[in-house]
């Protein structure tokens, strides 16, 4: 009888029992006591063999596919291949004013601030400190005060947190092969300022500055570029063209200067109150800079995680460095700007609305503690650094905040005592703290939808105890009115809304004051029309606007509140026309109101039996 040995589990036990009925099923093995000390021994040589060899196989196969790979070096080579760079960390980054007073009365036409001009700031018992990464120039205004300006003549004055740091190296024989590696796993390649001397000797004035060909639109001959990639020990090769297709190269005995910054990632974000760490020399006189900080430090990250590398390179490669597409736009713009963005969405103007062709909206949803300021330049850096060089001509970026639409949870699930020891009241507390949870996986980012089924089918695998669930749901969004000036307000919802009943409400608000009343918003019973009334019932006002179930907008008129209590806004609450799926459109983001979430359980004994 013929006997093979399945060899598809790894597990060891598995393995050696398939070698004992292999053995058993041989003539001449038949009578063997397999497990005496001598064989037994054998046949652990023989599965430990099997397991390790059958383990790095697979552990080898994985590491061969983006998808399956788990070492950090493994994936970033994969990503390598498709043309895009990992996030490494990045700097934290404040804007500041800077200037400086003199009050000579022969003053210097204008002044500079030199580049590496350092501020300090701290954060508990650590301080930080932050440099400017260009020179800025300045010209005196009638009080000889110097305030320092951007290219574009702005004041605010980007400074990046870090230690700076330099490494050189000198060009060897052009035939032999140059590997430019910067020691630092933490290094912040953003930041690298890569200069070429003639020779060792050469001042650092006249040397030629590349830059990074991540950024390059065109490439002649003379172009000067590097690349910058992660090598497997999670440091950075420097890579230079090979003079023909990639640009210029270093020549023999040129001498390579490269300074860039070690940040300390997320820790340094929120730094405020920068002061300079010294003063400015003028014509050999010390003056005091003096810095406002206008906003705080963000943008500080850790090197880009190995999910995020895997879920972005594809996407990057798609693009093919051009902008032709929507989802060209959202690879090129989060691959650039990751360490500022947690999402990006974009949409050709003839899918807006209304259409608006010749245009590509984009919708930027930025980390948590991004200033203002910061947001409004990263808008500007796109469209002159990016969309302006790879977008087609004549066609227009156009940006959009992301509009949020909150859901208001109620779960209702039957509970049995007798199956558990907990609480009904520390479950609901539990199943909301599942909810939450929920939203923050699976919601909170563009085109991402809300599926009630997934939700209940978690909350019914908590606990023996839930039997079942059923939820209701409901959709919210918000304005902020403008108190004691009866205006008009429209909200637009990402879904339809409910047709009209007769016996529930379909639209609902918070409450406010009319004078001194409390009142709140609601629609008519079988009308699409909102009325206001007090908390008794009585209507004070039959028609303040409207509601529109399929287009899902809601329409207020004349709607001038005294105050809103307990808040600022006005929540405007619809029962959507499938609470079963709520799928948000363009730049809308599903998010939860945990201040209306509400968990009941209804006790249900199962075991009990009644007679109806």
């Amino acid at each position: 009888m013929a006997t093979t040995i399945k060899s598809t589990d790894l597990d060891f036990d598995t393995i050696k029992n398939r070698l004992k009925d292999y053995l058993k099923a041989k003539e001449e093995f038949r009578d063997y006591n397999f497990e005496a000390a001598g064989m037994s021994n054998l046949l652990d040589v023989l599965a430990y063999n099997t397991h390790f060899n059958g383990l790095l196989a697979n552990f080898a196969l994985n590491e061969s596919f983006l998808n399956t790979a788990q070492l950090r070096s493994s994936v970033v080579s994969h990503a390598e291949a498709l043309g895009y760079v990992p996030r490494s960390y990045s700097s934290a980054v404040a804007y500041v004013n800077i200037s400086i007073q003199i009050n000579e009365i022969v003053k210097p036409a204008s002044i500079t601030l030199p580049r590496g001009t350092t501020f300090t700031s701290s954060i508990g018992d650590k301080t930080y400190t932050f440099r400017t990464l260009e020179t800025y120039a300045a010209t005196p205004d009638e009080s000889g005060v110097y305030e320092f300006t951007t290219t574009t003549g702005s004041n605010s004055i980007p400074v990046y947190e870090g230690i700076e740091r330099t490494k050189t190296f000198f060009v060897g024989e052009t035939s032999e092969s140059q590997v430019y590696v910067i020691p630092d796993v933490s290094a912040d390649i953003n930041t690298f300022l890569v200069r070429v001397l003639e020779t060792a000797g050469s001042a650092l004035s006249s040397a030629e500055t590349y830059d990074n060909l991540a950024n390059a639109v065109t490439i002649e001959e003379d172009s000067r570029f590097y690349q910058v990639k992660e090598v497997p020990n999670g440091n950075y090769e420097v890579l230079f063209g090979d003079g023909i297709s990639t640009g210029k190269r270093p020549e023999s005995g040129n001498k390579i200067v490269i300074t860039y910054l070690t940040p300390s990632g997320p820790d340094a974000n929120d730094a405020d109150g920068l002061t300079a760490s010294s003063d400015l020399r003028v014509n050999g006189v010390d003056y005091p800079i003096q810095c406002i900080t206008e906003t705080a430090a963000s943008g500080g990250a850790f090197k880009e995680s190995i999910e995020s590398i895997r879920q972005n390179a594809p996407i990057k490669f798609a693009s093919q460095q051009r902008l032709v597409t929507a989802d060209d736009y959202t690879a090129q713009i989060f691959s650039k700007y990751n360490s500022y963005l947690d999402d990006v969405i974009s949409w050709g103007g003839q899918d807006n609305d209304p259409p608006k062709y010749a245009t590509t909206y984009v919708g930027l949803k930025f980390k948590e503690g991004i200033s203002d300021t910061l947001q409004q330049n990263i808008k500007n850096d796109i469209v002159n650094n990016l969309t302006k060089s790879l977008a087609i001509m004549s066609v227009e970026t156009e940006f959009t905040d992301p509009v949020t639409t909150f859901l208001e949870i109620t779960a209702f699930f039957n509970f049995d005592p007798d199956l558990t020891n907990v609480t009904p009241r520390a479950t609901e507390n539990t199943v909301k703290d599942l909810i939450l949870q929920y939203f923050d996986d699976n919601l909170k980012k563009f085109s991402k939808v809300f599926r009630r089924s997934n939700l209940i089918a978690q909350i019914d695998d908590l606990d023996e105890a839930i039997l079942n669930s059923r939820m209701e749901v409901k959709i919210q969004q918000r304005f902020q009115p403008v108190l004691g000036s009866e205006l008009g307000y429209k909200l637009s919802y990402p879904v339809s809304i409910a047709n009209p009943d007769d016996e529930n409400y379909i639209i609902t608000s918070n409450r406010f004051l009319i004078g001194t009343t409390i009142c709140s918003i609601r629609n008519r019973l079988g009308s699409n029309r909102l009325e206001i009334a007090d908390g008794a019932g009585n209507i004070l006002v039959d028609n303040v606007g409207f509601y529109t179930p399929g287009i899902g907008t809601i329409q207020l008129e004349g709607f001038g509140p005294s105050s809103v209590l307990n808040d600022t806004v006005i929540k405007m609450s619809a029962v959507p026309a499938n609470q079963s799926t709520v799928r948000p459109l363009r730049n809308y983001i599903i998010d939860i109101d945990d201040a209306l979430l509400v968990a009941n359980a209804q006790i249900d004994y199962q075991t009990t039996q009644v007679t109806l």
